[in-house]
């Protein structure tokens, strides 16, 4: 397996928790440096490292980081754009490349956020660019089904993480936020 992260640290943990050399391999890698023009770009790196050890490619499990927090007037351009560059459109620049890597049988999964459904207090930047992205799961799956490749939305609920804290403590109504974003196995 695979594992692509920001953070050498926490690839370290990841590849530990998932077995160790031989069952993992972190990749230092940021979707947001997916671009078409990089050289080697993030998706032949990630594609390379599977296919070395592992011999192959039968899957991906795309997630991203999430945007900084924030209200649409407090939100800049800038902002929007690096959030879309490496939320959006570097899933898509992933998914392109490896949709074309597999065979049949083979899946993309995204993981999504709750925001698809409805929008999530002063997280502006967040509920914009997920829905889209969900939209592009499912075209990308009506395009990949006939070659029998798999495209999977997946919408996990929240679990208690420093991450999610944080959302609480932002809205001003941190008991209805926790409600609203976690499950109740996260208490």
């Amino acid at each position: 397996m695979v594992v692509s992260g920001c953070s050498t640290h926490s690839l370290a943990a990841a590849e530990a928790e998932l077995g160790g050399p031989g069952q993992a391999v972190g990749v230092v890698a940021d979707n947001a440096d997916n671009a078409d023009n990089a050289a080697p770009g993030t998706s032949d790196r990630l594609i390379a490292s599977a296919r070395g050890p592992f011999k192959g490619l039968d899957s991906a499990l795309i997630s991203v980081g999430g945007p900084p927090t924030g209200t649409t007037d407090a939100v800049d351009d800038d902002q929007w754009r690096a959030s879309f560059e490496s939320g959006f459109l570097g899933a898509v620049r992933l998914s392109r490349v490896v949709a074309a890597q597999l065979d049949e049988g083979g899946v993309i999964g995204f993981v999504l956020t709750t925001s698809v459904y409805e929008p999530i207090a002063c997280f502006a930047i967040s509920n914009a660019p997920r829905p889209a992205l969900s939209g592009y799961a499912n075209t990308l799956a009506g395009e990949l089904g006939p070659r029998g490749v798999r495209v999977d939305g997946l919408v996990p609920a929240h679990i208690g993480t420093d991450r999610t804290l944080e959302l609480q403590s932002i809205t001003g109504d941190a008991d209805r936020t926790a409600a609203f974003l976690l499950s109740p196995a996260a208490s």
